[in-house]
């Protein structure tokens, strides 16, 4: 089992530590590409019209400014950089040594910066969303997608993905539907039922924690992966095509 997560818009900077290392992230193989991503977002969060392009406010002018200074930064562990809603129901910090390991090695965050990341990967705060364009680069979303796939494809064969990335990160990469499957939050409420990002975010941190933490095999199926989810909350599976990936839905009730 993988678990796909999207980074936190914000980043808790690290207080200490050395620089990071390109080369001595996981998948190695998208060294060139994170280094060219670098520098076009350092070159473009020097110019005057930085929050435009990078689709930001005035009030995280001091994380667009942590952009051109990346190499500099201090790094530390994904998981203490990601923060917020999602990152937040996860807790990391509170898992045992055994969970942590396996947290670190189950995983995967997709990054407009590096690609994708592991949990224990070393890196600094930086802001900069998949949904940007990067000149000379493009959406990044397009840009990364034959990359990630040449590098994470063969990487993520015979594992069940379990997909909790946002749209924008979700086309960044497309792996075997067959294998893939999207959770889906919704709110239930006098039979109607809604989409509220906010809940999504958190019972998506909430579900990765635990699959994590349980007792028991890992799921390997989407069917294994709807009965594990159902241990804790009400769900439904909708089984997918050739092309589409299964969708796990979460009903929250109240």
């Amino acid at each position: 089992m993988l678990i796909l997560l999207p980074p936190s818009e914000g980043k808790t900077p690290a207080d200490a530590g050395t620089p990071v290392d390109l080369a001595e992230l996981s998948f190695p193989e998208l060294t060139p590409a994170r280094t060219e991503v670098a520098l076009a977002l350092a070159a473009v969060s020097e110019q005057h019209d930085a929050l435009s392009q990078l689709g930001v406010g005035a009030t995280l002018a001091h994380e667009v400014h942590r952009n051109t200074r990346l190499v500099q930064e201090p790094a530390a562990p994904a998981h203490t950089i990601y923060s917020g809603v999602l990152f937040d129901a996860l807790g990391y910090g509170s898992m045992t040594a055994g969970q942590k390991k396996k947290a670190d090695s189950t995983v995967m965050v997709i990054s407009g910066l590096w690609g994708a990341v592991r949990f224990g990967d070393s890196i600094p705060a930086y802001r900069l969303s998949m949904s940007v364009g990067l000149p000379g680069l493009g959406k990044l979303a397009s840009y990364w997608k034959p990359k990630l796939a040449q590098a994470l494809n063969a990487h993520a064969e015979g594992h069940l993905l379990v997909d909790c990335r946002s749209s924008s990160y979700a086309a960044a990469w497309a792996p075997d539907a067959a294998c893939t499957v999207a959770i889906n939050v919704f709110t239930e409420r006098d039979g109607t039922r809604k989409v509220v990002s906010h809940f999504a975010k958190h019972t998506r941190g909430e579900l990765a924690r635990h699959l994590i933490t349980r007792r028991g095999n890992a799921p390997e199926t989407p069917a294994q992966l709807a009965k594990a989810a159902g241990e804790k909350w009400a769900v439904e599976l909708v089984a997918g095509t050739a092309r589409k990936a299964h969708a796990l839905n979460i009903i929250l009730t109240g």
